[in-house]
C-alpha cells in the first residue's frame, strides 16, 4: 500500500493519524534516505500520543524515551544510524522498550532482523511530497489503514 504525502505537514498528520493505534508491544520502524521524512512522521506520532514539546531526531542520544504523563504510553524513539556494530544494539535493551510501551525506530536496517509484530513505513521523495509505503504485520490487524 503506498499513500501519497503532499508535504512535511501531511507526513506529521500522518504520524498523528498513528497514534491512536499503538498498543503496548509495537514497533513502528521507519525507513528511508537523509531527509526523506522519518523524523517528521516520528514527531507526529509522538504529539498524537500527547507530548507536546519538541522532538528532534536521536542521532546522537540513539534512544529518547517519552514516558506517561508526557505521552498515552511509553516510547522509546530510536535512531539506529551511528551504531556499526551488532553489540552496541545488545547495549540498548530495545526488548525492554516493547514489555508496556512501544518502539520508533529510525534506520530499522542497521537491525539483524525486526520483531514479527513490526509496521514498517518506508518514506520516499515523490515530487515536493513524500510516497510512504507501508508493510503491515498481522498483528496489526483492524487497525490498519489509519483513519
Amino acid at each position: 500500500m503506498t499513500i501519497r504525502l503532499a508535504d512535511a505537514d501531511a507526513t506529521e498528520a500522518f504520524g498523528r493519524s498513528l497514534a491512536p493505534l499503538i498498543r503496548p508491544g509495537d514497533a513502528v520502524a521507519l525507513h528511508g534516505t537523509l531527509g526523506a521524512g522519518k523524523t517528521t512522521l516520528a514527531r507526529g506520532l509522538l504529539h498524537g500520543l500527547g507530548h507536546a514539546g519538541d522532538v528532534a531526531s536521536p542521532t546522537f542520544p540513539i534512544v529518547l524515551a517519552y514516558d506517561p504523563p508526557d505521552v498515552r504510553l511509553p516510547v522509546w524513539h530510536v535512531d539506529l544510524y551511528r551504531i556499526e556494530e551488532a553489540r552496541e544494539l545488545d547495549e540498548l535493551g530495545l526488548d525492554d522498550a516493547l514489555i508496556d510501551g512501544a518502539l520508533l525506530i529510525e534506520w530499522p536496517e542497521r537491525l539483524p532482523g525486526l520483531w514479527p509484530q513490526t509496521l514498517c513505513l518506508t518514506l520516499a521523495a515523490d515530487g515536493a511530497g513524500r510516497a510512504l509505503t507501508a508493510e503491515v504485520p498481522p498483528a496489526w490487524g483492524t487497525r490498519w489503514p489509519p483513519r
